[in-house]
């Protein structure tokens, strides 16, 4: 096997939960502070996933005091402490990237799951 594949496999390990493009997430991120380390929840919906393997990473997107805040995070990452799938939503695209020209509740409004079972 070559090299690169086993270095991958065991940086897979960690457990990731089943998440899509449409979903809400809460991402608890790790950021240090001198000589501790505290953690800080980034919390909105994901509007992008990319890669495969030990390089994916995906787009979180939140609007905060009116403005809209997109973060990319790599997913096996060690200063993502855990992530938490709050909603499922369910969408026709891959990439949302036209949430960025909504704005209030249109943009975050995506249907769910369950109400279209």
């Amino acid at each position: 096997m070559d090299k690169l594949k086993v270095i991958e496999k065991a940086d897979t390990e960690k457990q990731v939960p089943d998440f899509s493009v449409g979903d809400t997430v809460k991402v608890m991120v790790k950021i240090p502070e001198q000589d501790k380390v505290r953690l800080h929840p980034f919390e909105g919906v994901v509007i992008a996933k990319k890669g495969s393997g030990i390089r994916q990473s995906f787009t979180v997107r939140k609007v905060s005091y009116g403005e809209g805040i997109e973060r990319v995070f790599p997913l096996h990452t060690p200063s993502i402490d855990s992530i938490e799938v709050i909603r499922s939503g369910r969408v026709k695209r891959a990439k949302l990237y036209y949430l960025r020209g909504k704005v209030g509740k249109r943009s975050t409004k995506i249907e769910t799951k369950e109400a279209q079972g």
